[in-house]
């Protein structure tokens, strides 16, 4: 989310079994800086109290259209104006049919006819409910109206079946809520980012790779998705699930990763290499494994090829970012990278207070100097450096 203003976001739960992941979705939202006001359906009270709601957001819960904390007995305007989105999850297929017909008979449904805002749905509800063609039918008039349908995903329901329904999980929802309330600077711009370790095999079990999560790759991704970019990532192996809306490339080598990127390069506008790349390679990888014994042993190695000077160095050069973990002399040896490598921004930090971490601290390195970013979430690092870029590339561009 931006970083200046608490976003305000709307979220109205109708009746479903899938209202229970809605309280995990107020927590993540709140976590995330967000101001959380919940508006629930009579239906939705039979399955999660509003004092569970009220306890998570830290803000009273509202369910009735006529509703005496509100002065002037308008609910509907008093609660929708200052939301900068309304989310509805989960939405039943009533309250589908609601939104799409014009209808407005309580609270809820009230307010979203009479928003100003994005309106975000997470439909939930029996596969055949959702097969049928009524309700097809309305999301696709949703659709068309501008409303963002958020899934729903294929999967166990609670009347025991298997199918499409089942409300996305809070994080899948929270990531497009995010998307959608983030200023869009990277918007109609193509980015190609790589992230984690490559994996240099020596033998069938062993090999020489970098300590890195991919979490800082990922995060950067996701921080352009939320700006609006379209994104694919080349992958080193990791565990992590890719964001929702990314294009994916998975790859283990430093070679792999190497020809994967030429291949993606085309009508790349950014280029933002964050992966952990092996500097070298064993020159023979032997087929089976190496039996131990009590010799020493001597692995030949040979140096890998430079993904970001040579992506920096092609003509008509996307813009590029490159990354320096280093474990001292950071200042020095980033900007040296930087300059070497004539790329436009390196991103500097110190890999021991970074690898496999949740948070991270990062000096950005620019024509402009050094800009520190406070220890942070990775994820907020990420979107302060995603604008950071978007600066940039806007400077250079003109």
């Amino acid at each position: 989310m931006a970083t200046t203003a608490k976003p305000h976001v709307l979220l109205g739960i109708t009746g479903g079994i899938a209202a229970y992941k809605s309280a995990e979705l107020v927590r993540l939202l709140v976590r995330d800086g967000c101001t959380v006001q919940v508006v629930m359906t009579e239906a939705a009270t039979r399955f999660v109290t509003p004092v569970t709601f009220q306890a998570l957001s830290g803000r009273p819960v509202y369910t009735d259209l006529w509703d005496g904390r509100i002065a002037d007995n308008m609910a509907h305007i008093e609660l929708s104006r200052p939301a900068q989105a309304i989310v509805i999850a989960p939405a039943s297929a009533d309250f589908m049919a609601k939104l799409a017909h014009g209808l407005a008979d309580d609270l809820l449904s009230t307010l979203c006819l009479a928003r100003e805002c994005p309106l975000l749905v997470a439909p939930a509800m029996n596969r055949q409910m959702w097969d049928h063609p009524a309700t097809c039918r309305n999301a696709d008039r949703l659709a068309k109206d501008g409303v963002v349908i958020a899934g729903p995903a294929s999967g166990d329901q609670a009347c025991g079946e298997v199918g499409l329904g089942r409300m996305l999980e809070a994080a899948e929802i929270f990531a497009q809520v995010r998307a959608l309330l983030a200023p869009k600077p990277l918007a109609g711009r193509r980015v190609l980012i790589t992230a984690g370790p490559t994996f240099e095999a020596i033998d069938a079990v062993r090999g020489i790779t970098n300590r890195s999560s991919g979490k800082m790759g990922y995060a950067v991704a996701q921080a352009a998705l939320d700006a609006g970019a379209t994104v694919t990532i080349v992958s080193g192996p990791v565990t992590l699930p890719p964001p929702v809306g990314a294009r994916v490339a998975r790859v283990e080598t430093a070679a792999q990763m190497f020809d994967t990127v030429k291949q993606n390069l085309a009508g790349m506008d950014i280029f933002i290499g964050v992966a952990a790349v092996a500097d070298y390679t064993p020159v023979k990888t032997e087929k089976h494994k190496l039996k131990k014994s009590n010799a020493g042993m001597s692995i030949a190695l040979k140096p890998t090829q430079d993904i970001l000077a040579h992506v920096a160095g092609r003509p008509r050069a996307p813009f590029c970012v490159g990354f320096a973990a280093e474990s001292r002399n950071l200042a020095e040896y980033a900007q040296d990278k930087r300059k070497r490598k004539k790329v436009a921004l390196m991103v500097g930090n110190l890999a021991q207070q970074a690898i496999g971490a949740d948070d991270n601290e990062v000096i950005l390195f620019d024509d402009a100097g050094a800009h520190k970013l406070p220890r942070a979430p990775k994820a907020e690092v990420a979107r302060q450096l995603v604008a950071h870029i978007s600066k940039l590339y806007k400077l250079r561009k003109k």
